[in-house]
């Protein structure tokens, strides 16, 4: 066998794994060790968890007794200490399919208060979008002195590779050991997986929106509801390990996960359609995406606000002109100043009849934005293969932001400029001091002249997007 060929030494194996049970324990201890062994990517890990950054020691299967003497073992331990301040959390941990009990995770957070810790951290392959919202419905009530946090297995391998890719590891022993954390979670043996499917019930929603049959109160689109908003963060968490930048979901900062998942139920069971959007930093607009189950379509979109001077047709030529690359299915949609009126065309019209995209009732009226879309046929099948919603999506998504976002630039107005022949002040003679004046008063204001105003610095480019470099 050639040497290409033969399969690398690694410090954390992904072979010999034997049941769900093992699994999780190796990928606990990983996990501690590596954050540990590499401040940098703990305190990264941490920092959004209220520990403070500082020396971190970790443990695995602590046994603690509760109130009653009753044994039990959590899955592990973090402490973070600086100066004074000692902050200690318990982990609990699941791999594979297996989700969070809302009874073990109630009972470590009664451990955890009996026993002074400070949080509860809870990991497992579901995904939420900040790690204060938990995939368990707690009492809240029990929160008071204890902090409830989750995350999963892809945010933590997202933020390994962000720290090891982009922010660096100055340390080459601790960046080589944080490689092999990624690859060993990156590895389906692990456990640690990003987002699996839509769920079993997939196949009966998305034929039920378009029989308009879908109720608010059915069981299986509470399911796929809860299963899109895990999606949506999967995508944003992947762009983010692509560009090395925080991406987002763009959601309402008021609205509680329990909140937000009633709003998506309720819009699947009228509409049928799955809407959320992404930020990625410094991009021209958020990325739209709407999955319409009734037409079986994918669009996803960005606005982009239009020039604020200018001719009307120099305006919509200022778009058209970025967009001479993409594809030319792509539909161009304008908004006008003081009306609802849009007028819309695919692009590789609007190239050729860039007139058509003016106000018919008035050209003279002034485009407000423009809305760039594309729109595809929707990935139908479960799983995560070709042709598959989740895998269909995902590549869009990424094509869309690729193709056609990235490459986006905002308008921004021109710089002020100074006349070509500045008019020239006559200076006028000075009078003759008086004779009674001193000396020194003479000298003085022989020698002044006015100081001449500073020109104010030149307004600085908009940051470009970052790009995607991976094929």
């Amino acid at each position: 066998m050639p040497e290409e060929e033969w399969s690398p030494a690694r410090l954390i194996p992904v072979v010999g794994i034997r049941g769900q049970e093992e699994q999780e324990g190796r990928a606990t201890s990983s996990l501690l060790a590596v954050m540990a062994a590499v401040p940098d990517f703990g305190h990264a890990l941490l920092q959004s968890l209220g520990a403070p950054k500082g020396k971190l020691s970790t443990y695995t299967e602590v046994q603690l007794r509760d109130g009653d003497g009753k044994l039990s073992i959590p899955d592990g331990v973090i402490v973070a200490e600086r100066g004074q301040r000692t902050w200690r959390a318990l982990v609990e941990v699941k791999t594979g399919s297996a989700g969070l009990q809302t009874a073990q995770v109630s009972r470590y957070f009664d451990m955890a208060r009996q026993h002074n810790f400070d949080a509860v951290v809870t990991i497992s392959n579901q995904i939420t979008a900040k790690p204060t919202d938990s995939p368990v419905a707690l009492d809240r009530r029990k929160a008071k002195k204890v902090d409830l946090y989750h995350l999963s297995w892809w945010r933590i391998i997202t933020e390994a590779v962000l720290q090891h890719r982009f922010r660096g590891v100055s340390d080459p022993e601790q960046a080589w050991i944080l490689g092999e954390l990624i690859a060993y979670l990156d590895h389906e043996n692990s456990g640690a997986s990003g987002f699996r499917d839509m769920g079993q019930s997939w196949v009966s929603v998305r034929d039920g929106a378009r029989q308009g049959t879908l109720r608010a109160s059915d069981k299986q689109v509470r399911e796929v509801s809860e299963l899109w908003e895990q999606f949506v963060d999967y995508l944003a968490l992947g762009l983010s390990q692509d560009l090395g930048r925080e991406v987002i979901p763009v959601r309402a900062r008021r609205q509680s996960l329990a909140q937000r998942l009633d709003s998506l139920i309720q819009e699947l069971s009228d509409t049928g359609t799955l809407t959320d959007t992404v930020r990625v930093p410094d991009a021209v607009a958020p990325v739209a995406i709407v999955a319409d189950l009734r037409a079986r379509q994918l669009t996803t979109s960005v606005v982009v606000e239009a020039p604020r001077e200018g001719r009307p047709i120099a305006r919509i030529n200022w778009l058209l002109r970025q967009l001479r690359e993409t594809p030319k299915d792509l539909r161009v949609t304008v908004a006008f100043s003081g009306t609802r009126e849009t007028t819309s065309l695919l692009l590789g019209e609007a190239h050729e009849y860039p007139q058509r995209l003016l106000s018919p009732v008035d050209p003279k009226r002034v485009p407000r934005s423009f809305e760039i879309a594309l729109t595809r046929p929707l990935g139908a099948k479960g799983g995560r293969g070709q042709g598959s919603f989740v895998r269909e999506t995902r590549r869009q998504v990424i094509d869309f932001y690729r193709e056609i976002v990235q490459n986006l630039k905002p308008w921004q107005p021109k710089a002020p400029k100074l006349p070509e022949s500045p008019q020239v002040v006559p200076v006028l003679p000075q009078a003759e001091p008086p004779p009674f004046a001193a000396a020194d008063e003479r000298e003085v204001g022989e020698g002044a002249t006015p100081e001449e105003p500073a020109l104010e610095d030149e307004p600085t480019q908009p940051p470009f997007a970052p790009s995607l470099y991976r094929p």
